[in-house]
């Protein structure tokens, strides 16, 4: 089966084929650093974490490309407040944003790009575009002629009519047109400013993306990702820009967008979480009360184009389906009564299958909850046989399929410190009930206490000095 994306731009579901065979070229819009990242900004950079890690499982190299923007009228009128300089403001965020990201399991992106960075090709861009006629100078701006793109407007899948009916514009006398957007902004006194051939300015939003994409991957790539609120105006405004300067079609093959994550079910667009409307959540917040693979696990388990309501109380839930993956995993204590072969034999082919059903979700445009529904199932056989009394030997391969395939959707399993902690005195209570058990000699029920706290990654070790324990 085909690897098949959804793709934004044709609202196809479309056979993966990349501009270099076996190489994908990924980018994917960063945060805006004026503030620190929310689970909303979370939800999408383990989306596309996944996306990466599945075409490296599936054999394809990588280059994944992830921006910062560090000039925005945001992150000037915070540097402003605070007496700071764009880039100190810059740097504690981005500090933040790559621990918070390393503690959610997310890897790290081959380049992260900043747009100050790219000012000389920004400008190359824009003198390019004025060279074009795609663009114009007005007093120190230069803004691009939107109804001069060849398809403006394909990405939204509206026309420039609609898309001005429904826009916010600032009225601007200057613009030829109403919809015309910035590329280059002449500086106001106070803010950074680069020198130009317009004077000094700093850039627009819309084209810090198209030159860093220019910069790390050329005038082609083949995904482009981000959240469903930036394909207008921002991912329209740089196929258009893009596309203008380099005359080369598609800028991006697929234009894959995940839904936006809310913290209560209104599906109104307003209750989107956002920084500036303050309905947030903080990456840091949510960590300090749930594991990186409960929160991974929840947002997983909703297809990565359906919007998601985060709720404290549905996370938990995740992470009681969680323990149950945990628990296949945990190192069986071996039995006496061994399993036949043909159990074995039995549950490895059902780990095989596991595999393909894996697969075949992934295939489907990243079809997660149905990969994790398959972990489920072969969790589900994995104790079943450990039930039975299935020795270490015969769950091991199917074990072992189940981390590798827990790890594509970047899933430790690992038990966290912190509540093998809490429960440091339950195991040490049950540990003198199994001597008790053992001094009358209740051997079986002794057994059993050991066999339960090996099916929650709790190995005992009996030695001269009494019982120890340690998690697997």
């Amino acid at each position: 089966m085909a690897l098949k994306i959804h793709s934004t731009l044709t609202r196809q579901t479309e056979e993966f084929v990349p501009n270099k065979p076996g190489h994908v070229a990924l980018y994917v819009c960063g945060p805006n650093l004026y503030d620190p990242c929310h689970v909303g900004h979370a939800f999408s950079y383990i989306v596309f974490d996944v996306v990466k890690r599945y075409f490296k499982y599936r054999g394809y190299t990588m280059r994944h490309v992830q921006n910062f923007t560090d000039i925005e009228d945001r992150i000037i009128a915070k540097a402003q407040a605070e007496n700071k300089t764009i880039q100190e403001i810059a740097q504690v965020y981005i500090a933040r944003f790559m621990d918070e990201m390393d503690a959610l399991n997310i890897q790290r992106a081959d380049a992260y790009p900043r747009a100050t960075g790219v000012i000389p090709t920004i400008i190359e861009i824009t003198q390019g575009l004025i060279a074009k006629g795609f663009a114009y100078e007005v007093d120190g701006d230069v803004y691009f002629r939107v109804r001069k793109a060849d398809g403006y407007g394909k990405l939204a899948h509206r026309s420039l009519d609609e898309m001005e009916a429904g826009a916010r514009i600032q009225v601007d006398e200057r613009k030829e047109d109403p919809m015309d957007f910035a590329l280059w902004k002449a500086s106001k006194p106070g803010e950074p400013a680069w020198d130009s051939p317009w004077g000094k300015g700093r850039p627009g939003w819309h084209i810090e993306c198209s030159a860093m994409n220019y910069v790390e991957h050329g005038p082609q790539i083949d995904i482009h990702g981000g959240g469903h609120d930036v394909i207008f105006p921002h991912h329209e405004n740089e196929i258009a820009q893009s596309e203008s300067f380099t005359g080369k079609k598609p800028f991006a093959k697929y234009w894959m967008h995940n839904a936006l994550l809310r913290l209560s079910g209104d599906s109104s667009a307003e209750d989107k979480m956002s920084r500036h409307v303050g309905n947030t959540l903080w990456i840091k917040d949510a960590l300090a009360r749930h594991t990186a693979d409960e929160i991974r696990l929840y947002l997983l388990s909703t297809h990565y184009r359906t919007p998601l309501a985060w709720t404290d109380d549905d996370v938990d839930a995740a992470a009681r389906g969680l323990e149950r993956l945990r628990a296949a995993v945990a190192t069986p204590t071996p039995s006496p009564s061994p399993a036949s072969r043909g159990g074995e034999s039995a549950l490895t082919q059902f780990a095989n299958q596991t595999r393909e059903k894996f697969i075949a979700a992934m295939d489907d445009d990243f079809g997660t909850p149905q990969a994790i529904a398959a972990l489920y199932d072969l969790a589900r056989e994995i104790n079943r046989a450990r039930n039975e009394n299935a020795t270490a030997e015969t769950l091991a391969p199917a074990q072992a399929t189940l981390r590798e395939l827990a790890g594509v959707l970047g899933l430790t399993l690992e038990e966290p410190k912190s509540k093998m902690l809490q429960a440091a005195p339950f195991i040490e209570l049950l540990i003198a009930i199994r001597k008790e058990l053992r001094a009358a000699k209740q051997f079986a029920l002794a057994d059993k206490v050991r066999a339960d706290l090996a099916k929650l990654g709790v190995a005992l070790e009996d030695g001269a000095q009494g019982t120890t324990w340690k998690s697997q």
